[in-house]
């Protein structure tokens, strides 16, 4: 089985929509507890990682802001 890297700031899209229909989430916070922000209602929710890693579809990762160019 494959380790997904994440890091904090990185979009989650998940395999299953969350009831306010956006099926995209913020990280806030990683370790073995992951901390993720709903993008379309700001709910805010805490998942072991086993049970995120089940849950994500793909990784986007966050736009670098240190970047010249």
């Amino acid at each position: 089985m494959e380790i997904l890297r994440f890091a904090i700031g990185d979009l989650l899209v998940m395999k299953k929509k969350h009831p306010c229909d956006s099926d995209r989430f913020r990280v806030l916070r990683t370790g073995s507890d992951v901390r993720i922000r709903c993008e379309g209602c700001g709910r805010d929710m805490t998942f072991s990682r086993v049970a995120l890693e089940k849950m994500i579809r793909k990784v986007e990762a966050a736009e670098d802001k240190g970047q010249n160019g």
